[in-house]
């Protein structure tokens, strides 16, 4: 399970975060997912919950998701379209010459403190 080792570096950087800020309580962490990052939002909220309430910073936090979709563009013809809908091969024209833009990232977006 990936999501543990996400959840302790993310605690990592908000506990960075809140030592430079002085921050004695954080109510809210916000995290925004990759429609194909690989990580399964519910094991991500439920190791949270496990690893926050360790910490003093974090206890009682809430780890709020929000999914960002996947993109992939063509080279070929420079299009873009939805990539779980289509693939690796362009909706377009067909080409299999194509990137995914976005959708696996697992990015921390906000820290809110009481």
């Amino acid at each position: 399970m990936h999501e543990l080792g996400i959840v302790v570096h993310l605690i990592k950087m908000v506990e960075e975060v809140g030592e430079e800020n002085s921050l004695t309580s954080v109510s809210r962490v916000t995290l925004t997912l990759g429609e194909v990052s690989g990580v399964v939002p519910r094991y991500l909220t439920d190791c949270w919950r496990w690893a926050a309430d360790k910490e003093d910073l974090l206890r009682g936090s809430e780890l709020i998701v929000e999914e960002a979709p996947a993109t992939t563009v063509c080279n070929a013809c420079g299009k873009t379209y939805p990539t779980v809908a289509h693939g690796k091969t362009c909706p377009h024209c067909g080409s299999d010459d194509t990137v995914l833009l976005t959708g696996d990232q697992v990015e921390l977006t906000s820290i809110e403190a009481c």
